[in-house]
């Protein structure tokens, strides 16, 4: 008669089981999620003190110019702190882009209200973009119009409201903004386009400057057609609205 205990016997506790394929992949699923949430965070983090090298949308660009065959593209982008840019330049910014910028968190509902209502009229298309949302999707996504995308530029633009001051919003912003195919922030943009340091910019160069977003590679600042000749004397008449240079103080 066998022992209970025998290694041959019949009461031996079997082997434990090993986790089944569904559980691996939801505990796999769970890391990913995780990192989803972190990573981001970590991300707008590190770059609320690290001046970011390059942007998303330098990097597509970039890329779609070496698969598409364009030899002579070339990507200007230099760093400059917002105290080395002329402060009519963000003034500019906030002016034609987003006025209502030291007052929202990230989202501006009067104006997604006025561009739904102005939508449905028909129409050319109104956006509603916040100078965050932007810096958000320059910095760290792509272009287009997927709710994907769309929710991951409100993930990053809540990140970036919460972790960031203001001042840093605007200057990561008129750093990586586009101004001219392969123009990237202010001093590329005053070089390119006006032979000149970001700091030696005029009010009606920033004007032109701010007047071709969010269209930089139809409109240019340096040949401003008449489009571009309105809209800057309209960015310079809400300019001094808001106050003018005074403005980036109550930001501080």
């Amino acid at each position: 008669m066998e022992h209970p205990d025998s290694p041959h016997g019949g009461g031996h506790a079997a082997p434990q089981a090993r986790p089944s394929f569904v559980r691996r992949w939801l505990k796999r699923l769970c890391w990913l999620a995780v990192l989803a949430i972190v990573l981001p965070i970590l991300q707008v983090l590190v770059l609320r003190f690290v001046d970011p090298p390059f942007s998303s949308f330098m990097a597509i660009r970039q890329i779609e110019a070496w698969t598409g065959g364009e030899r002579d593209f070339h990507l200007y982008y230099q760093w400059r702190d917002l105290d080395r840019i002329a402060p009519s330049l963000p003034v500019s910014v906030i002016a034609a882009e987003d006025q209502n910028f030291a007052r929202h968190r990230g989202f501006d509902l009067d104006a997604i209200e006025k561009a739904r209502a102005h939508n449905a009229r028909g129409g050319r298309m109104r956006g509603a973009s916040t100078i965050s949302q932007q810096t958000a999707k320059n910095l760290f996504l792509w272009s287009g119009r997927s709710w994907f995308r769309k929710g991951l530029e409100a993930y990053y633009t809540l990140l970036i409201e919460t972790l960031w001051p203001k001042t840093r919003v605007l200057e990561v912003y008129v750093n990586v903004a586009e101004f001219g195919d392969g123009i990237y922030g202010a001093q590329a943009a005053a070089k390119r386009h006006f032979g000149k340091d970001a700091a030696r910019l005029g009010a009606n160069e920033s004007a032109r400057l701010a007047a071709t977003l969010p269209s930089p590679r139809r409109y240019s600042a340096s040949r401003p057609g008449p489009y571009v000749q309105r809209r800057a004397q309209w960015i310079q008449r809400n300019a001094r609205q808001i106050g003018g240079e005074a403005y980036l103080e109550s930001l501080r």
